[in-house]
């Protein structure tokens, strides 16, 4: 079983939901991959942890604002909030919100890539991020659909330094030796208003079932 304790710079480390409906969001997560919802925080504007087993996989919030569609927010490992910030300025990106403190637990920061994908960073605290991965109903897998590889692989590159392993139809970025992400040409069957964006996948030990359970 695939337990987390620390992440390196620039390995994904946390996913979270924007909802409309938290309930609801909990009652399906929980009835498609066994995932229990902690009670809303106050003080962090209701936000939720999703559980597998007692231990952290992912977050829910509702919505900051009600033009906000429902959205995966995919977060990277960083150990310097602010010079991560500066390298995103510098090469083309957004800063959307912070690097700001989030209580004791970390520095987050919600970027815009030079493609409009967004994504976010989080430096560790005491909340360091997944506890459990590479298993049934945790985290596996983080993924870029974009309208630009090239723009985003270099911007990628300047960031995290991921090198882009690519083949015909698929980009794997590696972090040394270890494949964390990937990217893809955004499908044509998505509509055009449709920004590139950052999409979490999630273990399944039978995604037949799994996708007849979510239906």
């Amino acid at each position: 079983m695939p337990e987390r304790t620390s992440y390196e710079p620039g390995e994904p480390t946390w996913c979270d939901l924007s909802s409309p409906d938290t309930d609801a969001s909990a009652a399906f997560y929980g009835a498609l991959l066994g995932w229990t919802a902690t009670e809303g925080l106050p003080e962090f504007g209701g936000y939720r942890r999703f559980q597998k087993d007692g231990r952290d996989v992912a977050g829910l919030l509702p919505l900051m604002a009600p033009e906000q569609p429902p959205v995966w927010t995919c977060y990277f490992s960083v150990d310097n909030a602010q010079k991560y910030a500066a390298l995103v300025t510098e090469h083309g990106g957004t800063l959307l919100g912070g690097p700001h403190d989030v209580g004791d637990l970390g520095i987050m920061t919600v970027i815009a890539d030079p493609t409009g994908a967004v994504f976010g960073t989080w430096q560790p605290k005491e909340m360091t991020g997944s506890q459990i991965t590479l298993e049934d109903g945790a985290h596996c897998w983080t993924e870029l659909s974009t309208r630009d590889q090239g723009v985003a692989q270099h911007f990628y590159r300047a960031l995290f330094g991921w090198e882009p392993q690519t083949s015909p139809d698929y980009t794997e970025f590696h972090l040394g030796s270890t494949s964390v992400a990937g990217c893809m040409d955004m499908p044509d069957a998505v509509p055009a208003e449709v920004p590139s964006f950052w999409m979490p996948y999630f273990g399944s030990a039978d995604p037949k079932a799994d996708a007849e359970t979510a239906v």
